[in-house]
């Protein structure tokens, strides 16, 4: 296989983000964990959750709501963090994918391939953005998507915040 110069390109961003992800989450959960501050590690969530659901960081949020769960930090308070900081991030995703130009989308997907999803997103687009908030799916993909299709951004903020307080509520329930 030989590497173009765009192939190289793409590892270089990827790998840079890994990189990003692995040093926020050492930073902050990572620190917790091995100095034993699980009930004093609301900030660290919240910056685990706010760049987790940024839509170029994979990073596992729920896995960081399940740690912090049993400890002393107010259960109430860390859902109103997991939910306050997934639903700015991710109208983040969607205003990033809102401002993107059909230009762009046309080159980057094709216009039959937008229409197609413009179609689909339309007519099962509430579900599709509850389904991946509710489930460890990549939720702020969704997001974006929903944002460059011209998705109604109050149905997209709707779905996006019941589908992730079903899941915080579900994962609190299971794990306190």
């Amino acid at each position: 296989m030989r590497w173009t110069k765009t192939d190289i390109v793409k590892w270089v961003i990827a790998t840079l983000f890994a990189i990003a992800a692995i040093t926020i989450a050492s930073l902050t959960v990572g620190r917790d964990i091995y100095y034993g501050n699980r009930d004093e590690g609301l900030l660290s969530f919240a910056i685990i959750s706010l760049t987790g659901y940024l839509f170029f960081l994979f990073i596992p949020v729920e896995v960081a709501f399940i740690y912090y769960v049993p400890g002393e930090i107010s259960i109430l308070a860390l859902n109103a963090v997991a939910l306050g900081t997934a639903m700015f991030s991710q109208s983040v995703d969607y205003l990033i994918g809102y401002m993107l130009s059909s230009k762009i989308i046309d080159r980057l997907i094709g216009r039959n391939r937008y229409e197609k999803a413009e179609n689909r997103i339309r007519k099962y687009g509430n579900v599709v953005i509850f389904l991946f908030n509710f489930f460890p799916l990549s939720s702020p993909v969704i997001s974006l998507a929903a944002g460059m299709l011209k998705h109604r951004v109050k149905d997209a903020l709707i779905f996006t915040f019941t589908g992730l307080l079903c899941k915080y509520l579900i994962l609190s329930w299971i794990f306190s």
